[in-house]
């Protein structure tokens, strides 16, 4: 199963094609895409994308970039239609939430809130959690350990082997994508190379972090068949070994994710 564990299909930048692009990612083997809400207002639209695919699942949650347009009744907000997801199949984990110290300006006090607020809710349901840690792995570190989810994804992961063997042993799995296609991309490519294999999930972070034969161009969810075909070059293992370890690892973080839909094409090596 190959999956598309972190994209933003509700993305202005798809709303030309969007349905397009979700029958092309069918095509070229993605089986699962994961598309985690940002604040509040896109809570409903998320949803709905996955009403409308059969392929596409989703995750609620506020976005560390957007707390400062937060209002604190937003994570009451939360609360209440993470309760009400609890009964749609659909829904996966609470997310994207995290913390962002690469951005400046933003409120780091305030993003620890609703952080912590967040992780609260993920607790309470017995929910796994997608994470936003952009220089910010050790911060997120501490706020799992006191909280314990019990699983989830650490997105677009740039860390240390130590932080990341860290997310591993709290039950995360460690997330993947464009950004490892790069040969300049040394720490990451190594990571991606080294680290167990059953730790990693594939991403796209689709419209954003584009691989290389894309870049700077706009990042599609179909684009993951050439992500899984780039690990599998870095680990010098067949791409059906890679699709397979991770789709079954995003099943085992994501247990909503339902892994017995269609397993699909494998993806043509790129």
């Amino acid at each position: 199963m190959l999956v598309d564990t972190h994209c933003h299909l509700d993305a202005e930048e798809f709303d030309a094609d969007r349905d397009a692009l979700v029958s092309a990612a069918g095509e070229a083997g993605v089986t699962r895409i994961v598309v985690p809400a940002v604040c509040a207002a896109n809570f409903e639209t998320v949803r709905a994308l996955a009403t409308r695919h059969d392929s596409v699942r989703y995750a609620l949650g506020i976005h560390p970039m957007y707390v400062d347009q937060a209002e604190a009744a937003d994570l009451a907000r939360l609360r209440d239609a993470v309760c009400a997801a609890l009964a749609d199949p659909r829904f996966v984990a609470v997310g994207e939430i995290g913390l962002d110290h690469f951005v400046p300006g933003l409120d780091r006090d305030r993003q620890r809130h609703f952080l912590i607020e967040q992780l609260r809710i993920a607790r309470d349901f017995d929910l796994p959690v997608i994470l936003h840690v952009r220089r910010a792995q050790d911060a997120v570190l501490a706020e799992l350990r006191r909280w314990r989810p019990r699983s989830g994804i650490a997105h677009a992961f740039n860390g240390s082997e130590q932080q990341a063997r860290a997310f591993v042993g709290l039950g995360c799995a460690l997330g993947f994508g464009g950004a490892m296609t790069f040969d300049r991309a040394l720490q990451i490519r190594r990571l991606a190379a080294t680290l167990p294999l059953e730790a990693i999930v594939l991403e796209t972070d689709a419209p954003d972090i584009p691989p290389a034969w894309v870049a700077p161009g706009r990042n599609r969810p179909q684009e993951l068949a050439g992500i899984a075909a780039a690990l599998a070059a870095l680990r010098e293992l067949g791409l059906d070994a890679v699709v397979r370890t991770t789709g079954a690892t995003a099943a085992r973080v994501l247990p909503r994710l339902d892994p017995s839909g269609p397993a699909g094409p494998t993806p043509a090596a790129r």
